[in-house]
């Protein structure tokens, strides 16, 4: 593994834990967010944030803090 897959890796992992406490100052869990695994195992593309699904409440409170 690269330096520069290293670094996207944790470029990743630090976008994740970042919108975790942006979405938390709002009270929001997206309960599934985290890492997209194909696309972090691989080398060819940076790793992608999976947002993952949540409930009606919750898309509601993450509309209404994009507002």
């Amino acid at each position: 593994m690269s330096t520069d897959d290293n670094a996207r890796r944790l470029d990743v992992l630090v976008a994740i834990e970042e919108l975790k406490a942006a979405l938390a100052a709002h009270n929001i869990t997206l309960p599934s967010l985290g890492i997209d695994a194909m696309t972090f195992l691989g080398s060819v593309a940076p790793p992608l944030v999976e947002l993952g699904r949540c409930n009606p409440e919750t898309a509601r409170k993450l509309t209404e803090a994009l507002r």
